[in-house]
Formats: C-alpha cells, structure tokens, sequence
C-alpha cells in the first residue's frame, strides 16, 4: 500500500495495490476510486484533500491477527 499526498494540488492517493486500471468512478464530486479488470478496488484519490482528510495527523498502525481476534 502507498498513500501519496500532493501539495501543490491538494490531492490525496492512496494505492491499496499496484494493478492495471481499468476503470475509474467517481464516488462523489472530489472522490475516485479506481477499480481493475474484476471490479476489485485499486486506488482511492481525494481531491482538496486539506480540508476533508486530516492531512497533518496521519498515522499508520498494523494491528496482529492475535490482537484483532482478541477484540
């Protein structure tokens, strides 16, 4: 997985897998997803990404299977 942010256009990536796109959709006016052959999600881009992702508290956290099932 890969999240990009762009700066000088505001625009978030978030890449869950590298794959041929062959479609994007447009979830709403700001917000593509991009899906393969299958249907299966690729990429999200989010678009004036400052304003509706909290860009500067972005944080990754990998949770165990052990733990999760614990929950």
């Amino acid at each position: 997985m890969k999240v990009k942010y762009f700066g000088d256009t505001d625009t978030l990536y978030i890449e869950f897998r590298e794959a041929d796109v062959t479609e994007t959709r447009d979830l709403d006016e700001n917000t593509l997803i991009d899906l393969d052959r299958e249907g299966q999600l690729c990429a999200i881009t989010v678009e004036h990404a400052s304003i509706r992702a909290d860009i500067p508290h972005f944080s990754f956290e990998q949770i165990p299977a052990q733990q999760m099932a614990k929950s």
